[in-house]
């Protein structure tokens, strides 16, 4: 058996047998040994949860803020620091941010400035799959929210723009963003659902958009890690379980 392979069969076996934490920290600790990093990192995060000494280090790889060559980080990473210097001059520049722009939105604005993607009027097309599994999953819920004409007043730009920063607490957005950093930004959609289905009692009690959207942007933080972790299955059932490569 060759490495890549004992590696996706050790990964599996974990998982199946039900070995949590300790097993998963193992796992990737060998991952990170490798010479080079590669897309097993990415098959790993969607997997299972980041171990949070790991975090940090996986984010920047998978981003591409880090090479997959351990011995270029530290030279990299000089480079990423001039980088976000000349990238955020120049935001100032043109305008785009100020000192008075939320800390959110001038990362989102540089990674759109990056990658060539800087609208004047940004739109999200997370809404519409948003709409859609929710009346899979809840269809007289979703009825409530057209009735109340509160469907086009939800807090789309809090979940799917500012991925829950200021939503959920750090410990569960840091799960959340395991997934969206390893490439499935679809994982957002199904926290929002997630989020009205477990507050469905509540929001059906609210006749008015301003009332059902004021909540939504202040939900209690204690169902947070129950919210996420449904979310996370409710992912799995409408897009399946990421499967590692050969």
């Amino acid at each position: 058996m060759t490495e890549d392979s004992q590696r996706n069969f050790r990964s599996v076996y974990y998982e199946k047998v039900g070995f949590r934490g300790v097993e998963e920290k193992k796992s990737l600790e060998i991952l990170l040994k490798d010479d080079r990093l590669d897309i097993e990192l990415r098959t790993f995060s969607q997997r299972f949860p980041l171990p949070s000494m790991y975090r940090a280090l996986v984010w920047k790889v998978l981003l591409g803020i880090l090479p997959p060559h351990h011995e270029s980080h530290t030279q990299v990473m000089t480079y990423r620091k001039e980088q976000y210097s000349d990238v955020l001059h120049a935001l100032r520049v043109v305008r785009f941010v100020s000192d008075a722009t939320p800390q959110v939105e001038v990362y989102l604005r540089m990674y759109q400035l990056e990658s060539g993607k800087l609208p004047r009027s940004p739109s999200f097309p997370l809404p519409k799959a948003f709409e859609q599994y929710l009346n899979l999953e809840d269809s007289r819920l979703l009825s409530h929210l057209k009735t109340c004409s509160a469907v086009s007043k939800l807090p789309y730009d809090l979940w799917f723009k500012r991925c829950f920063a200021g939503c959920l607490p750090e410990s569960s957005l840091q799960r959340v963003w395991d997934k969206v950093v390893s490439g499935s930004c679809k994982i957002l959609v199904f926290v929002a659902v997630e989020i009205l289905l477990t507050f469905k009692i509540k929001v059906m009690a609210l006749n008015s958009a301003e009332k059902i959207t004021k909540f939504l942007e202040n939900i209690p933080q204690d169902s947070s890690d129950a919210i996420v972790s449904k979310a996370i299955d409710l992912w799995h059932k409408h897009c399946g379980t990421p499967v590692h490569s050969a």
